[in-house]
């Protein structure tokens, strides 16, 4: 029996592409011989600036660490509908957006249903379609990284999927759906699920809000719309996002989710960073400064190709060397990029958007690079 078993579990996932996390970083540093403190991160779209002050505060005071959370996180919901303007009972919280994904696609999918998607994209998307038993339906993007609309409109139609995965903005890109492009997706008879992790650097209203379609679900029975606090509120170590659902897919999400999905310092350090609004849109705008200021200094090596971002990193075409060998001897000064070299990303690196003084290290040792090889 247990034989038959462990074949089965083998055969069911053998095709399933693990999904590649970015490796601790002090496990690297020690790998390059440094210290932690010396490394300079720039290889997972965190915040640099870390947690706000109250959010800090929040878990040095935390009290009930001992005793289980609540399994509707309602304190939580409470401060993200004041923070949107969006009714609580529409809100779902998670441990990441990560986990609502996860938990949409276990709630839609059947053996062999498929979704959509545009890669290159988020690799979570198509890995969770896939473990929860689904097809993922690759649409790639033009080179421009815009949306194949015409494809999708075609496959939307004749493989009648059981959602579209899209971010904006998107990673890693960094660019945003048009209003238009939107509208027509929106239009389409299929669940649109919106990841909007990035949307607070978009550039558009303090964090956002004015290119954000959080309340698209408020209107509209086929979109969820995603976000997280790992981004701009700097909590992705304690892992909670949220999303705002369409009425009728609450109950079951409800119904099939974790109890106790929201761990409490995650939620109490989410609660406080809604109460330290003015220290986290200074961040914000801190990071878009200074992602105009990394893209600038990126245009001035000869052979990286940057590309315009309204997120919190820089994708870069490197052009007569290898990514890879770039991302190593980066690793050697300490300092941290992750490279891609897929079909879709052919020698590829992306740079998240540091501290003012981590730019200007990095540019000067890409210059370095330069003069040795010029």
């Amino acid at each position: 029996m247990i034989d038959a078993t462990q074949r089965e579990v083998f055969e069911r996932f053998e095709q399933v592409a693990p999904y590649t996390p970015i490796e601790p970083f002090e496990i690297i540093a020690e790998r390059v011989g440094r210290k932690a403190e010396e490394i300079i991160k720039l290889d997972a779209n965190e915040n640099p600036y870390g947690l706000s002050p109250l959010a800090r505060k929040a878990l040095a005071d935390l009290r009930w660490g001992n005793i289980y959370p609540d399994p509707e996180s309602r304190a939580l919901r409470q401060a993200i509908a004041s923070f949107l303007e969006v009714p609580i009972e529409q809100i779902l919280a998670g441990a990441g957006a990560d986990e609502l994904i996860d938990l949409i696609l276990r709630v839609i999918l059947k053996p062999g249903d498929a979704v959509v998607i545009a890669p290159p994209t988020f690799g979570m998307y198509a890995f969770d379609a896939r473990i929860n038993g689904g097809i993922a339906v690759e649409v790639p993007r033009k080179p421009d990284f815009s949306l194949n609309l015409d494809e999708m409109r075609d496959i939307v139609r004749k493989r009648k999927p059981r959602a579209i995965l899209l971010a904006s903005p998107n990673n890693p890109d960094g660019g945003m759906l048009t209003p238009a492009d939107l509208e027509e997706i929106f239009s389409w008879d299929v669940l649109v699920v919106l990841d909007e992790a990035y949307i607070e650097f978009s550039g558009e209203g303090k964090l956002g809000e004015k290119v954000t379609q959080i309340r698209q679900p408020l209107e509209r029975e086929n979109v969820i719309v995603l976000r997280t606090f790992s981004k701009w509120a700097g909590l992705a170590g304690l892992r909670v996002g949220y999303g705002v659902f369409p009425e009728w897919i609450l109950p079951v999400l409800w119904k099939v989710k974790q109890p106790y999905n929201v761990n409490v310092a995650a939620s109490a350090a989410a609660i406080a960073s809604l109460e330290d609004l003015t220290c986290l849109v200074e961040r914000v705008e801190n990071i878009r400064s200074e992602r105009l200021r990394l893209f600038t200094m990126l245009t001035q090596v000869s052979w990286l190709e940057p590309i315009p971002s309204q997120a919190n990193f820089i994708l870069c075409r490197v052009k007569d060397r290898s990514a890879k060998t770039v991302k190593a001897d980066l690793m050697k000064k300490g300092i941290f990029v992750r490279h891609f070299d897929t079909p879709l990303l052919q020698n590829y690196i992306r740079i998240s958007v540091g501290l003012p003084q981590h730019h200007d290290i990095l540019f000067d040792v890409l210059k370095e690079m330069e003069e040795q090889t010029s």
